[in-house]
């Protein structure tokens, strides 16, 4: 064939987009599909400092998680709780475009906005951790509050009055 890896691999994300979200299309035969996959699963992960910062922050809160995991279908998610289909996505600015036009904000790019979708419809929750909102956190307690908010592991804000 004249498809180079990165075809395969992209049409290997437009199959599971299909039969996702389409399961009633006719499917691939399974060693077309096993080949798909494996163009789309073929790179070694490189986490970045920030994923591991992420990671350990998350270690400390005893949020027990698989780093680097991929999911029966291929698709990787930076920390994971497989068990009860958990997964955190550390994103980095390429991740992201710039919403020049309106607010100038962040805007996800469309294969993190595919992958999540695809990621939710298989059952999994999604929790983002953004480069920019980690950045603004100074101090490791500022740290573990927004992910135990991230994470819900606990109410943020001062109790409520009348409460404590």
């Amino acid at each position: 064939s004249t498809f180079e890896a990165i075809d395969l691999s992209q049409l290997y994300q437009f199959w599971l987009f299909m039969s996702i979200e389409h399961p009633d299309v006719r499917q691939l035969e399974p060693h077309l599909q096993e080949r798909l996959r494996r163009a789309y699963t073929r790179t070694t992960p490189r986490p970045s400092r920030l994923q591991r910062n992420v990671s350990a922050a998350m270690c400390q809160l005893g949020w027990t998680h698989d780093f680097e995991y991929v999911t029966e279908e291929g698709l990787s998610l930076d920390m994971a709780q497989p068990s009860v289909k958990h997964g955190v996505e550390v994103d980095g600015p390429s991740h992201y475009l710039r919403d020049v036009a309106e607010s100038g904000s962040f805007v996800e790019n469309g294969a993190t906005r595919l992958k999540t979708r695809l990621l939710e419809r298989l059952g999994w929750t999604v929790t983002r951790v953004p480069f920019f909102e980690w950045g603004r956190l100074a101090s490791e307690a500022e740290k573990r509050c927004y992910l135990e908010a991230k994470l819900g592991l606990r109410a943020t804000g001062p109790p409520a009055r009348g409460q404590s």
